[in-house]
Formats: C-alpha cells, sequence, structure tokens
C-alpha cells in the first residue's frame, strides 16, 4: 500500500511539473509539424543538405583565410618598403616577420594537439583504407590547423609552402563532425559506410575550394586519395565540389576589395593590380552600348592566354613531348598517382633525366629526414622545443632569399600566386627583356625574373636550383603546410 501512494504521488508531480510548461496543446502542434517538415525534407536523403553544407562552409574558410593571408602579407610588403634605405633594417624586416609567423605557427599548433602538423594527406588515406584515427579527425585538430595555416601561409615564398593539402584535410575533419551531426539530427547509429562517402566527398572539396575547380577535385580524390572508389560516390563528390566552388567564386566576385585578396594566402607583390582581378575573377568594365559584350565575372583562377588563331607554334610539340615524358618521372616528386592509361616506353634522354632528377629529391628527403632525426642537436630540438627549430630554418630560408641578396635572382619578391601567374605568361621573355624600358609596363611580374647581370634562362635555372634544397629543408619544418603547391610552381 505504501508502494503505491508512492507511485501516486509520483504521478502527481508529473502532472503538476507538465501543467505548469505553457502552451502544452501549442507545443505539441509544433513539434508535430517540425518533425513533418524532417520528414519531407529529408524524404530525398538526408546526404544532399550535409554535402552542400560542407562545400559552403568550407568555402567560406577557404576565401575568409585567403583575405586575411593578403591583408597580412600585404602588411610584410608595406613593412619592407617603407623601412627605409638602411640594410641592415630591410634585413631584419624581411627575416623576422616570416619567422615570427612561422615559430607561432608551431607553437600554437603543437600546444592544441600534435597532429595538426604537416599536410594530413597520409594520414587520411590510412583512415580510407579503414584504419581508426579519430584524433586527426578531432574538432579541436580543426581550430589548430586553421590558425597554423594562415599563419605558415603569410610567410609566402620564403617558405615555399602551399595550402591543398592541409586543406583537404582540414574539409575531411568538417565532413566527419557534421557526420555526427547527422546522426544527432536523423536519430541513427553511427553508419560507417555513410563517414567513408563523406570522407571521399570532402576531399573534392578541399581542393574545389582551392582552385574553384569541382572536376579536379572529384579526379583528385579518384586518382590520389581512395584505395578504391565506388560509383556511388561521384555523384556525392561532385555536387559537394560543385557548391563549395560556386561559392568560392561567388564570395571573389562580390568582395568589395577585389584585387587585393590574394590567392593560396598570398597578395600580389606588384604594384599595379593585375588584369585579371583576384582568384581570375575579372573586374567589371563599363560597356560602351548594350549590343557590346558583357564583362566576364567568373573566370578560370589562373587563366591561360593562348592564340585562338595560331595557338603553338609546330617546332613547340617536341617540347611538349619532353613535359609530357618529364611528368611520368617528375610525378614522383609530389605524391604517387596511379595513372590509368600506361606510359608508353620510349628511350628518351629527357624522361631519363626527369627520372634522375626525382630519384635525386627523394634521396636527399629521405636522406635528410634521417639525418634530422639522428643529429642529436635537431633531435632534441623537434622532440622538445620544435618552435625553435622552426625559427632556425625560416631563419636561415629568409636570409636565402633577401631581395638584395640572393633573392634578387630567383624573384623572391613575388608571391606564391605571382610566381604562377608570372610563369602562365604568354608572352616571351627573352624579346621583352632587352626592349622592356619601350615595351613593358612597369609593375610586370615578369621583370622580377629579369636580372641586369643574368638572363631569364638564368634566373630560372638558379630558382630551381635553390628551391630544389629550399623545398627539402622545408618538408622539415613541423607546421601545418602542404606540399604540392611547390610542386606544381616547380613544373
Amino acid at each position: 500500500r505504501r508502494e503505491k501512494e508512492e507511485e501516486e504521488e509520483e504521478e502527481r508531480v508529473l502532472v503538476s511539473e507538465h501543467s505548469w510548461r505553457p502552451c502544452p496543446t501549442a507545443r505539441r502542434r509544433l513539434r508535430a509539424c517540425l518533425e513533418w517538415v524532417k520528414r519531407q525534407l529529408f524524404r530525398v536523403g538526408e546526404d544532399w543538405y550535409f554535402l552542400f553544407i560542407l562545400g559552403i562552409l568550407m568555402a567560406l574558410i577557404s576565401f575568409t583565410m585567403d583575405l586575411i593571408v593578403a591583408r597580412l602579407y600585404a602588411a610584410h610588403m608595406w613593412l619592407y618598403r617603407e623601412i627605409g634605405d638602411i640594410g641592415v633594417l630591410k634585413y631584419l624586416s624581411w627575416t623576422l616577420y616570416p619567422t615570427a609567423l612561422a615559430a607561432f605557427s608551431t607553437g600554437f599548433s603543437q600546444s592544441i594537439t600534435p597532429h595538426s602538423t604537416g599536410s594530413g594527406i597520409p594520414e587520411l588515406k590510412t583512415i580510407l583504407m579503414g584504419v581508426v584515427l579519430e584524433d586527426y579527425l578531432a574538432i579541436q585538430n580543426f581550430g589548430a590547423k586553421v590558425v597554423g595555416l594562415t599563419c605558415t601561409l603569410v610567410c609566402g615564398s620564403t617558405v615555399f609552402l602551399g595550402k591543398v593539402g592541409p586543406f583537404v584535410h582540414l574539409s575531411a575533419m568538417a565532413a566527419a563532425y557534421l557526420g555526427k551531426m547527422r546522426t544527432t539530427v536523423t536519430r541513427e547509429y553511427e553508419n560507417k559506410f555513410k563517414q567513408h562517402e563523406m570522407l571521399v566527398a570532402a576531399q573534392a572539396v578541399g581542393v574545389a575550394t582551392v582552385f574553384g575547380a569541382p572536376i579536379s577535385g572529384v579526379l583528385y580524390s579518384i586518382e590520389v586519395m581512395s584505395p578504391h572508389f565506388a560509383v556511388r560516390d561521384y555523384w556525392r563528390g561532385f555536387f559537394a565540389a560543385t557548391c563549395g566552388a560556386f561559392m568560392f567564386r561567388l564570395l571573389a566576385v562580390f568582395n568589395s576589395d577585389q584585387g587585393k585578396a590574394g590567392w593560396a594566402g598570398c597578395a600580389p607583390s606588384s604594384p599595379l593590380p593585375s588584369p585579371h582581378g583576384i582568384f581570375g575573377v575579372l573586374a567589371p568594365k563599363s560597356t560602351p552600348s548594350f549590343l557590346s559584350p558583357l564583362p566576364e565575372t567568373i573566370a578560370a583562377a589562373f587563366k591561360s592566354d593562348l592564340r585562338i588563331d595560331f595557338p603553338f607554334d609546330l617546332l613547340e610539340t617536341f617540347f611538349f613531348v619532353i613535359l609530357g615524358y618529364g611528368g611520368s618521372g617528375f610525378g614522383v616528386l609530389s605524391v604517387p598517382c596511379p595513372c590509368p592509361l600506361p606510359v608508353p616506353y620510349l628511350p628518351s634522354p629527357h624522361r631519363i633525366i626527369c627520372g634522375i632528377v626525382a630519384c635525386a629529391y627523394l634521396f636527399c628527403q629521405r636522406w635528410l629526414m634521417v639525418a634530422v632525426k639522428k643529429n642529436r642537436l635537431t633531435a632534441k630540438l623537434l622532440a622538445t622545443d620544435k618552435p625553435v627549430y622552426t625559427v632556425l630554418v625560416v631563419l636561415l630560408l629568409a636570409s636565402v632569399t633577401f631581395p638584395p641578396g640572393l633573392g634578387q635572382f630567383m624573384a623572391s619578391r613575388l608571391s606564391m600566386k605571382d610566381y604562377l601567374s608570372s610563369l602562365f605568361d604568354n608572352r616571351t621573355w627573352s624579346t621583352l627583356a632587352p626592349n622592356a624600358s619601350g615595351v613593358a609596363k612597369p609593375g610586370e611580374l615578369w621583370q622580377a625574373w629579369d636580372h641586369p647581370s643574368a638572363t631569364i634562362y638564368g634566373t630560372l635555372a638558379f630558382f630551381l636550383f635553390m628551391k630544389f634544397w629550399m623545398l627539402i629543408l622545408a618538408t622539415t619544418l613541423p607546421l601545418p603546410a602542404g606540399y604540392f603547391m611547390p610542386i606544381f610552381i616547380y613544373g
């Protein structure tokens, strides 16, 4: 009897608690309406919405990162120009700025999580093969990598590192977090197959929101990242990559400060704005009449300017062949890429040369990594004082690229974006250099490669030689950075 009285008392308490909540009938109707809306929205599948959110989110992060890095890089260039003609002050302004940022990038990322260093591509490929590495997809790793990568990109071409690899890792972490939100919203158990599909789509989003190229992002996720690629993942990757690339371009068009924000963490170093605007987006021009063609708004990030009537000379075909065979050997420099088409075997000396260069790069990098780990000083610094090691390496790289010194022979004032923009120039520099005063406009990017005491070919050869060992040394830095972009520029 006492137990029955206690149960009745509990029921009275529960009834009294529910009666004190305001508008119980309205709340029940609202809850029913929300359930109906969720059923209608998820009738086509919840994947569409989360893939859309993933693309939009990564586009916003990518554009915001580029905008912040561009302003900080422009501040560095302004400080170097306004410091005066005192050599010591110019050297300090050129070296201490990237050194401090790189040290902060290492210290900040390492203090939060040690898994944020590097590009994250090897770990992500391991996760896609079925190995569980929860720490590499944690949300605190996302924040550490965003801040650390931003500081790394502000260093510009001094450190000679990129953005592609870490951004693919960031996109994967965002996809993993959205996958957990999906299980919460749908009230389902965690599905490993759904998580794998989101990670595959995230790879395409990471590349698409850097270059604005969704098809390239899907091809990257197929050929480079995934050990096996299911057909059902095509539409997921392409849809998310298209949403991200489209949003990324719209942000560039709607940005009121076009011409100032750089790509991949770099701002144009030339005093004149680029005619192609920002991210390949052309600035709107006034049309004389309604019959005139409308200005181009969304274009390629790095737009080529080939002649339609005479696209290439017949003699250039020979050099295209050299580049093609060179790519088969030089591709080893970046990542192993399983190409579906077999490369025909032709005993070409150029192919042998490119293969030797690729093997030399791999040999030197592995030798340096082993030497750094075996050396007492560097091993101790990497174990206990990683920011100190970063300071020493970046100080050496910044000293080498000092413009009044060796930097004047390898266009060190150009940013990573300016490197690609200048190397995509369709004009012949060797003919422009003798007549630079009468033909070229002041501030053009190709003039950074022209030096009075060296030819264009000399500066390009010196650039290849110096960046070869500088890139190998930069890969030992314990900070968030990518290695695809330097390989693109080097190629």
